[in-house]
């Protein structure tokens, strides 16, 4: 089983959306896309960025929280960049 972080971004209201889960993220963003829950009702619809494939749960958990803190704020900024610079969606690598 494969588990993924995520970047979704707002086509309402340009915020980004960092997540993990264990469906694929085309899957994933379709649900969202449907308002699965009263954030992304608020603030869908939503294109996906960015996501990166994990072998295990925990470290797909560890990366999502990376990205939320520190020098992690800083990288997941600097790829969402890259991405929008380019088109996206990119694939990451995990």
């Amino acid at each position: 089983m494969s588990y993924y972080v995520y970047f979704l971004k707002s086509i309402k209201n340009n915020k980004i959306y960092t997540g993990y889960t264990k469906i694929d993220p085309i899957l994933r963003i379709k649900q969202h896309n449907q308002g699965t829950d009263k954030w992304t009702k608020e603030n869908g619809p939503f294109l996906l960025l960015y996501y990166e494939k994990y072998c295990c749960k925990k470290d797909a958990i560890l990366r999502e929280k990376f990205y939320k803190t520190g020098i992690g704020r800083r990288i997941h900024n600097a790829i969402i960049s890259s991405v929008s610079a380019k088109g996206g969606p990119a694939f990451g690598g995990g």
